[in-house]
């Protein structure tokens, strides 16, 4: 059984895109051990208390510098054992350490056709907003491992989405989760969690 943790720092509807496909068997051989956020009022953190999944706030702002924060998010994510961990829309940058340690075994969803509108900077509307200004035609979500860089890692998955006449930032952004991100996360968790099972 595959051991997933999740980091998010808002809403968490891609946390919610995978506990449906777990639930619904679209996943099979994984659970979702843990949710952390860097915020206690998100609302990622009440969708994992109502699936009975741990859920912790670990906020830099408790914490005399980035150091003792990186140490005690470090020292958590080790207690569960992860398999994986899931960034999924976690808006802090996670230690070196902690890529170091688990290589290979962190997974990023990020809300464009990466290498396009990605790195330092590029999140949330912004992301969205970049590409209405540039004039794209398509955009997308893709899932890709995480490296010391940002958004550098080697791409998992990729799905496009049209931009249509007249889209708002925020329009985009809606399209860009129900027709890529919540599709291609889960997918990227079954695919992991099947080679698990494989080399089992």
């Amino acid at each position: 059984m595959l051991r997933v943790g999740v980091l998010v720092s808002g809403g968490g509807t891609n946390l919610q895109a995978v506990l449906n496909a777990i639930d619904s068997g679209e996943i099979k051989n994984a659970e979702v051990k843990v949710v952390i956020s860097n915020n206690k009022s998100a609302y990622a953190l009440e969708r994992a208390r109502n699936h009975g999944i741990d859920a912790l706030c670990i906020s830099p702002k408790e914490f005399e510098n980035r150091t003792q924060f990186h140490n005690e998010l470090l020292l958590k994510i080790d207690e569960y054992r992860l398999d994986l961990i899931v960034l999924a829309g976690f808006l802090v940058t996670i230690p070196e350490a902690m890529i170091q340690k688990y290589r290979n075994r962190i997974i990023n969803i990020h809300p464009s056709l990466i290498p396009s509108f990605c790195g330092t900077g590029y999140f949330g509307l912004k992301v969205h907003e970049a590409a209405l200004a540039r004039g794209v035609k398509i955009t997308g979500a893709t899932v890709h491992y995480v490296d010391e860089g940002t958004d550098t890692g080697p791409i998992l998955l990729q799905k496009a989405v049209e931009v249509k006449e007249g889209d708002t930032p925020e329009e985009l952004q809606k399209r860009v989760m129900e027709e890529a991100e919540w599709v291609i996360l889960p997918q990227a968790i079954a695919l992991i969690a099947k080679e698990q099972e494989e080399k089992a």
